[in-house]
């Protein structure tokens, strides 16, 4: 979002711009998007965002890092990312290295099970935390190419369930951290957050954050390296989307 405009698909130099921090950039997710269109504001869009965007355009399937989902002692905050509940009503398939790690994964799989969000392994059956590959649950199902994929898709619009659904697939094993590594820097950010008081829609950035600086940067290259893996695979499937 750009003064108020959506934008899919950036040039150089608003790319640079963004980068620079010339813009005053807000975090947009579902109930963000019309307070920052009628007042010309702009921000970058959450994976609830992006889904709604996506639809609007007629783009059937993107590609993000991680999706957000329920926190860590999100039975006490109530912190449940609006991700979760988009995927079950918005018709976009999103290809994603599983939940982010900072999360509760067996609650995030909870909910999205009782949203009836279908989890695709792609080529795997184990569902990532992000930043390594195995977090110690599976899949739904375990697909092994992209015509599978669209197959899928294409039978749950026929049969006229709404929604998306979640395509998941590991970090690359070059960038790859290993769990202990990253739990042990997420422990050391969470309990920052909770001296500092951070929490609501800042919390995930200042985690992301913290993590990056307490594993000296390999966290931030695994999420640059994830997340081109993860474009690559949304490309192959948007193909056979078109293709079937």
């Amino acid at each position: 979002m750009i003064n108020g405009k959506i934008k899919i698909g950036l040039s150089k130099q608003e790319i640079e711009e963004i980068g620079s921090n010339n813009f005053s950039m807000l975090k947009l997710s579902r109930r963000d998007l019309p307070y920052a269109v009628a007042c010309q504001k702009s921000g970058s869009t959450t994976v609830a965002a992006t889904m709604i965007c996506a639809q609007l355009a007629g783009i059937k399937v993107f590609a993000t890092g991680g999706i957000g989902g329920v926190h860590r002692e999100g039975e006490i905050t109530m912190d449940v990312s609006a991700d979760l509940y988009e995927l079950a009503q918005t018709d976009v398939a999103v290809v994603c290295a599983g939940a982010k790690a900072i999360l509760d994964i067996g609650r995030t799989l909870e909910v999205l099970e009782t949203l009836g969000v279908p989890v695709v392994g792609y080529q795997t059956r184990q569902f990532p935390a992000f930043y390594y590959a195995d977090s110690g649950y599976g899949v739904d199902c375990v697909l092994e190419n992209p015509q599978e994929v669209a197959n899928l898709l294409k039978t749950k619009r026929k049969l006229g369930l709404k929604g998306g659904i979640l395509v998941t697939q590991p970090p690359p094993e070059e960038t790859a951290l290993s769990k202990n590594e990253i739990e042990a820097a997420i422990e050391k950010a969470l309990q920052e957050a909770k001296a500092l008081g951070v929490r609501g829609k800042n919390i995930t950035p200042f985690l992301l954050t913290k993590t990056g600086e307490h594993t000296v940067g390999s966290s931030l290259k695994c999420n640059v390296s994830l997340i081109k893996k993860n474009a690559q695979t949304a490309a192959k499937l948007a193909c056979a989307l078109v293709d079937t």
